[in-house]
C-alpha cells in the first residue's frame, strides 16, 4: 500500500506522520478567529471533524496530532462510538501526538448490524468544544495483541446514544500494540451467541495464539438451565483454547432493581428457572482453570453503595436520556463498569494488563 509522508508532529510522540496516499480529498479549511486551519486528508467539518479512510477490515496503528494555532478541546471516537481519547486540552501553538491500535470490521458496531452497520473502512470523529486536528496517520498494525469481547448489549459497541456498552469505553485505557475487537451483540444469550455465524464462529476464526477472549453472558439466559449454561461456557472455553487463545470469564453486571437498599435476586442474575448464573460462571471458571472477573460482585458493591437514587446515573434516565432503563448503561455508567473490568485485569494480571496506560 503506497504511503505519503506528511509533516512532523510534536508532543508525547515526535515522529514523521504517514497518511494513506489513496485517501480521497484534501480536507476542509476551518477558521478560528481569522486563522485558517487545513485539516488532514480525508477529514472534513469543524465540530465534529469527521475523517474516513478506505481500509480493509483488520487492525491498524492510528496516530493523531492534536492542536494548532489556537487552544483546543478534543476527544476522539472511532467506528461505532468507540472512545479512544477523552477530552484533551491543547494550548495555543502546542501539538500533542497520540497513538492507538484500532480494530476495523464491517459492520463496525454490533456484528449482526443492529442499530447501524456503519460504512466500510475506518471512521474517526474528533468532537469536543473546539476540536483541533493537524495530522492523522493510518497504517496496518504488525500483529498486535487482540482482546475479543463476547457478550450482550451491556458489552457491545452501541451505535446510537445514549445506550453505551462497557466494551466501547475501555478502549481509552490501551496503549499501542493491543486492540479491542468487540463482538458483543444485543439480545444474545450464551447459546444464541455460539450458534450465530456472525458472532462466536466469526470471532473464533480470527483468534491467534495468546489473543484473549473475554466472555460475559447471563442477562439474556433468562430460561437457560444450569447444565446448558455451563456447557455453553465450557464449549467456548474449549474452542478458544484450541486456537491458542486465552479465555477469561466475566460474570454479568447487575441490573438496577432494588428491594429497599439491596439489589434483588433478579438484579443479581438468578434467572427464571432459579439458576444463579454468576455462581455457575465462577464454578465453570474453577473447573476449567480459567480466570474469572466477578463483575457481578464489583458492580453490586458500586450500585448498592450509591443507593436506589444516585445509582440511576449509571443507567438510562428519562430526565437525561429520554428513556428509563435499569439494565443498559449511560456513557457515564459504561465508563464506571468498564473501570471495574480494567481494575480486575490489573489485579489478576490478565491479558491486556501489560498494555494498560
Amino acid at each position: 500500500m503506497a504511503l505519503l509522508r506528511k509533516g512532523r508532529g510534536a508532543g508525547p510522540i515526535a515522529a514523521s506522520l504517514l497518511t494513506l496516499a489513496t485517501l480521497a480529498g484534501t480536507g476542509a479549511a476551518h477558521a478560528d478567529d481569522a486563522t485558517p486551519r487545513a485539516l488532514p486528508a480525508g477529514c472534513s467539518g469543524t465540530s465534529p471533524i469527521r475523517c474516513h479512510y478506505g481500509v480493509s477490515p483488520g487492525n491498524y496503528e492510528v496516530t493523531v496530532s492534536l492542536g494548532g494555532t489556537v487552544a483546543g478541546q478534543t476527544e476522539m471516537w472511532v467506528e461505532a462510538r468507540r472512545l479512544m481519547l477523552p477530552t484533551t486540552k491543547t494550548a495555543a501553538g502546542a501539538v500533542a501526538t497520540y497513538s492507538f491500535t484500532v480494530n476495523v470490521r464491517q459492520p463496525e458496531g454490533q456484528p449482526t448490524g443492529q442499530g447501524d452497520t456503519g460504512t466500510p473502512g475506518l471512521d474517526i470523529r474528533f468532537a469536543g468544544a473546539d476540536p483541533q486536528v493537524s495530522a492523522v496517520s493510518v497504517k496496518p498494525a504488525a500483529q498486535p495483541l487482540v482482546a475479543y469481547l463476547a457478550g450482550d448489549s451491556t458489552v457491545c459497541d452501541q451505535p446510537v446514544a445514549p445506550y453505551t456498552g462497557w466494551g466501547q469505553m475501555i478502549t481509552t485505557a490501551l496503549r499501542p500494540g493491543a486492540a479491542i475487537a468487540n463482538y458483543g451483540d444485543s439480545g444474545e444469550s450464551s447459546g444464541s451467541f455460539m450458534s450465530n455465524s456472525t458472532l462466536f464462529p466469526s470471532l473464533l476464526s480470527k483468534v491467534r495464539a495468546n489473543d484473549a477472549v473475554y466472555i460475559q453472558f447471563g442477562h439474556n439466559d433468562k430460561q437457560t438451565s444450569a447444565s446448558a449454561f455451563r456447557n455453553n461456557l465450557t464449549s467456548m472455553i474449549t474452542q478458544v483454547r484450541a486456537k491458542g487463545g486465552v479465555p477469561v470469564l466475566v460474570t454479568p453486571p447487575v441490573r438496577r432493581l432494588f428491594d429497599g437498599n439491596r439489589l434483588t435476586a433478579t438484579a443479581l442474575h438468578v434467572n427464571g428457572v432459579g439458576v444463579d448464573l454468576p455462581a455457575q460462571t465462577r464454578s465453570v471458571g474453577a473447573a476449567q482453570n480459567v480466570p474469572v472477573i466477578d463483575l457481578t460482585a464489583k458492580s453490586k458493591t458500586l450500585v448498592e453503595s450509591l443507593g436506589p437514587s444516585a445509582s440511576a446515573q449509571l443507567f438510562l434516565r428519562s430526565s437525561v436520556d429520554g428513556v428509563t432503563d435499569n439494565t443498559h448503561f449511560s456513557q457515564h455508567g459504561a465508563t464506571q463498569i468498564g473501570g471495574l473490568v480494567l481494575q480486575s485485569i490489573r489485579e489478576q494480571r490478565l491479558p491486556l494488563a501489560a498494555y494498560l496506560r
